[in-house]
């Protein structure tokens, strides 16, 4: 075990993050840090690396070791360029190589014990830089900034004039090299390409020491950990598997508990049934039968329900009409920012009902493409054409559909004026705003935040083309979830830009690579595509397109996407549902036909008591023997029909 925790407590205020939470990393394991937004995961990694204090427990990293964090914010502000300040993680070994090529220098003018003592000082020396692969140091920090996305020609940039996101990519690629033996990874996909994602898995995969990671990535998750940890509504609980077997793991739980619950719920119910029945028949002996059986109901432990997670997103989709069988057509379209060109002569068609993704390397003009279709940028050459009764719904990455200087509430209400206040506010809480929050202005929401709005608008578009553009950024996995069964549920058109791999697999019907400055088309899901990627790059994007540029119809690959096995649940013969169903009539009857009985026998019992009150009848002795005879028997039965009732009320 390389590192623990062991019942941390942490909350803010009233707020409670994490109550007596323990886990534990062994060596070398890759797990992943799962939960909500919110639920606490970064809290715990900073409380890990000691930047926020514990409320209680402990954390316990094992003697010798050393952690390596990467936040998901980065504040760089060194004065040198990237390669510089990623060289700086080899500053141990760039000192190594310092003192050897000293030493080497000094020799030729030292004899003796000196000598010796400075070839003893030389040879411990080359034996740790050749440990610390220092020969090589170079070459590994040029792979991991080209594993990471830069190109050697921005190698030379000045950190302090990077985005957030590119200062982010060079704080880990700082972090990967310093190898420690604990890593803990705050969201490290978020900025990376696909191509430099599947670097950072293979990456990770190798890495000598011990990975925690936090990530929304269920894809990475599924290809790098080995154990997942989750947190919920301050809880932690501990995995073995992937993402995928968690997700499996955690529903069977889930459901065990629920169904545990009902059933518990369902014999309360009874046993107060069967209690008060027992009563009613006023009987000694039948209320201590009740009194029994309600000190046994008092003693039951109860099953606690299922927390409900409120924190998802309840998205529901439907166009207001339907479009024409063909919704978009592209010709020949270019874009270039001089001297960069993004794309040239493309063209494609999308067909009514399509969920196409857009894919390919950052900067390669993904974004600006959905931007020239809502005519927020111009193409250079070409056109582009929609189809019948297409009515395109926008979800833009940067939120410029939304006004800055606009509340959450006025955002909705002067788009849609014919909505009711109550209407507006029951929309918003869907999408988590509620009480005052909707009256927040936009321009001081958070990302995540702009973006819920945006969805919510998108929602009440009831738009039949959606055109989204990275709309899985900010939201968690439930959230993600809720918005792939969204989409998959939707009977319009999808055309999206993402480099969530797993909610591509889960959406996509087919898929465009931005590649080389044109499209290579893929008819299926993103398994499909890597199964194909090399063969049909190498085929339409490894040479000049012009005339052979790829459209929908001329590049297309047919195929069947993976199936999914459907495991088949146990179920009895058609036999042997038929006996347990002829039992449980023959039971119910019985018990209908006991029930009767007890009622017919207790009226009659009421009546002896009533005719051996009359004069005529307790002053002739005989009459009254055969009454009371009469009376012992209907007791008797009683008895025997009380007990009949309890077993076939079970």
């Amino acid at each position: 075990m390389i590192l623990s925790c062991h019942n941390i407590k942490k909350a803010f205020g009233e707020e409670v993050i994490v109550k007596h939470g323990s886990f534990h990393i062994e060596e070398h394991e890759k797990a992943a840090l799962v939960g909500l937004n919110g639920a606490g995961k970064s809290t715990i990694l900073k409380m890990i690396v000691g930047e926020l204090s514990l409320d209680d427990g402990s954390v316990t990293l094992a003697k010798g070791k050393t952690l390596g964090y990467l936040s998901q914010h980065q504040e760089v502000t060194t004065g040198h360029t990237i390669y510089e300040e990623v060289k700086t993680a080899k500053a141990d070994v760039i000192e190594m190589e310092r003192q050897i090529r000293s030493i080497e220098e000094e020799l030729s003018s030292l004899s003796g014990q000196e000598l010796e003592d400075r070839l003893t000082t030389y040879h411990r020396l080359t034996d740790t830089f050749e440990r610390e692969n220092g020969y090589a140091y170079e070459s590994e920090i040029t792979g991991v900034l080209k594993g990471l996305g830069f190109e050697e020609s921005e190698f030379g940039k000045p950190v302090d004039t990077l985005s957030g996101g590119q200062k982010t990519r060079v704080a880990l690629g700082k972090l990967l090299l310093t190898r420690p033996d604990v890593l803990l990874l705050d969201e490290p996909t978020n900025h990376l390409d696909l191509n430099s994602i599947a670097w950072l898995e293979t990456y990770l995969l190798n890495y000598p020491g011990a990975v925690l990671i936090v990530s929304h990535d269920r894809y990475f998750l599924d290809r790098v950990v080995t154990k997942v940890i989750e947190i919920e509504l301050g809880n932690i609980m501990m995995f073995p598997g992937n993402y995928t077997a968690f997700a499996q793991k955690k529903q069977m739980i889930r459901d065990a508990r629920l169904k545990e619950y009902l059933n518990q719920q369902q014999e309360i119910k009874h046993q107060e049934a069967v209690i008060e029945k027992l009563r009613s028949f006023n009987r000694e002996k039948s209320i201590k039968r009740a009194e029994s059986r309600e000190k046994m109901l008092n003693k039951m432990t109860l099953v606690e329900k299922p927390a409900e997670i409120h924190s998802e997103i309840h998205l529901t989709l439907e166009p207001s009409c339907v479009s024409g069988n063909d919704v978009l057509s592209v010709e020949n379209l270019s874009k270039s920012f001089p001297p960069q060109t993004l794309f040239s002569n493309i063209s494609f068609e999308i067909k009514r009902g399509e969920h196409v993704a857009i894919i390919g390397d950052n900067g390669t003009g993904k974004t600006t493409l959905l931007k020239i279709l809502n005519q927020v940028l111009p193409a250079d050459s070409g056109t582009f054409t929609l189809g019948t009764n297409v009515k395109i719904g926008y979800y833009d990455q940067e939120h410029h559909v939304l006004h800055m200087d606009k509340t959450i509430f006025e955002e909705i209400s002067d788009d849609y004026p014919s909505l009711t206040n109550t209407q507006i506010r029951n929309m918003l809480a869907a999408f988590l705003f509620t009480g005052d929050d909707v009256f927040k202005l936009i321009g001081d929401l958070s990302g995540g935040e702009r973006g819920r709005v945006s969805l919510a608008k998108l929602m009440l578009s009831e738009a039949n083309f959606l055109i989204l553009d990275e709309p899985t950024n900010h939201l968690d996995i439930a959230s993600k979830e809720i918005l792939e069964k969204a989409l998959n549920d939707y009977t319009g058109t999808v055309l999206y830009v993402s480099h969530d791999r797993y909610f591509i697999n889960q959406t996509a019907s087919r898929i465009l690579d931005l590649v080389n400055q044109t499209f290579v088309n893929y008819i299926g899901n993103y398994d499909y595509y890597l199964e194909k990627k090399e063969e049909l790059t190498a085929a339409y994007a490894g040479q000049t397109i012009s005339e052979s540029s790829i459209s929908g119809k001329r590049a297309a690959v047919t195929a069947t996407n993976p199936s999914t096995s459907a495991v088949s649940e146990s179920k009895l013969s058609w036999q042997e549902q038929k006996e347990q169903q002829a039992k449980e009539r023959k039971r119910l009857n019985d018990l209908k036909k006991t029930e009767n009985r007890i009622t017919e026998l207790e009226e009659r019992d009421v009546e002896i008591d009533e005719l051996m009150a009359q004069e005529e009848v307790y002053t002739n002795s005989v009459r009254c023997q055969e009454l009371a005879q009469e009376k012992a028997a209907i007791a008797d039965e009683l008895a025997e029909l009380y007990e009949r009732w309890e077993e076939l009320a079970e």
